[in-house]
């Protein structure tokens, strides 16, 4: 080939990926009006349908980029081949969800959160707690979760029970702190109020204190959803049986199963997101009188 024939061709390949790049930057230019449009609406529905117009442009983009652009699915597997692999792969994602989510992080995340709980109470109860165990708790927050899950798995063994001891440590400490904070939120005058009526220690606790903790606790409760699925999704990668999702991902890397990876990937991405969404849902009706919800409401 010439020179005129290499420049020729060049231009062409210039043009035609400034075509596909025009065709997206044109799809996203009526997406984003769209939705801006639609933003700037009052109705209620309009709260929920916007993100979904929002994760559905996404997708689209991410599917033409992947088609215009010939990229390999080895580098990245466009959205449809991801749902194809998740319709043929359910039995297989479904006993994956069951072991890692509902065996591991979900029975981690219950113990750990109510052993913050009463562990809170403790240290409301006792100075001498408060001023050793929370210094200790900050170092222990602070450990890498990839060095504490081997040491769980050597513990605990290779199926669930030490996938849920390392959720376990993870959510403790975020609950512990929310937790303290909240038990200290009262104002004063009213803790002097529950004197005056005589009331005990743990009848203050009850009717005053406990009810005042609830948004802090609750803020705990929904860092705590991530952390548990991330924490049992990692501390599989350091051994487990032959069924998970941090199992099925290392085993599909090696085989560059792409497609099993990221339909991995979205049913974690959907069960977490579905578990902070129960919890926050939890919190609208538990913590109905509290200002930060009255306004939510209005909003």
């Amino acid at each position: 080939m010439t020179g005129l024939g290499v420049q020729a061709a060049l231009i062409a390949a210039g043009f035609l990926i400034d075509a596909r790049l025009g065709v997206m930057l044109a799809f996203w230019f009526g997406a984003w009006t769209l939705n801006a449009g639609l933003a700037e609406l009052r109705a209620p529905w309009v709260r929920r349908v916007v993100p979904m117009i929002f994760g559905v442009t996404v997708l689209a983009l991410w599917e033409m980029a992947v088609s215009l652009f010939d990229i390999s699915p080895v580098i990245l597997p466009a959205p449809s081949a991801i749902w194809a692999q998740i319709v043929t792969s359910l039995p297989t994602l479904w006993a994956d969800f069951l072991q890692t989510f509902l065996k591991g992080a979900l029975t981690g995340y219950v113990i750990g959160c109510a052993a913050a709980v009463v562990v809170a109470i403790l240290i409301d109860r006792s100075p001498f707690l408060q001023r050793g165990l929370l210094p200790v708790g900050n170092f222990v927050a602070a450990l890498p979760i990839v060095g504490i899950a081997p040491i769980m798995v050597m513990w605990f063994g290779f199926d669930w029970h030490s996938k849920a001891a390392v959720v376990v440590i993870m959510v403790f400490f975020p609950v512990l702190v929310n937790m303290v904070a909240g038990l200290k939120a009262t104002e004063p005058m009213q803790r002097d109020l529950m004197s005056t009526y005589s009331a005990s220690y743990w009848q203050t606790l009850v009717k005053l204190r406990l009810p005042a903790a609830m948004p802090f606790l609750f803020n705990g409760l929904k860092i705590a959803t991530t952390l548990a699925l991330i924490g049992a999704i990692v501390a599989e990668f350091f051994g487990s049986p032959i069924v998970g999702m941090g199992f099925r991902i290392t085993a599909e890397i090696g085989r560059l199963g792409l497609p099993m990876i990221w339909a991995e990937i979205a049913v974690a991405a959907l069960a977490g997101s579905a578990f902070y969404g129960v919890v926050a849902l939890i919190e609208k009706r538990v913590t109905f009188w509290h200002p930060s919800q009255r306004r939510q409401g209005t909003e």
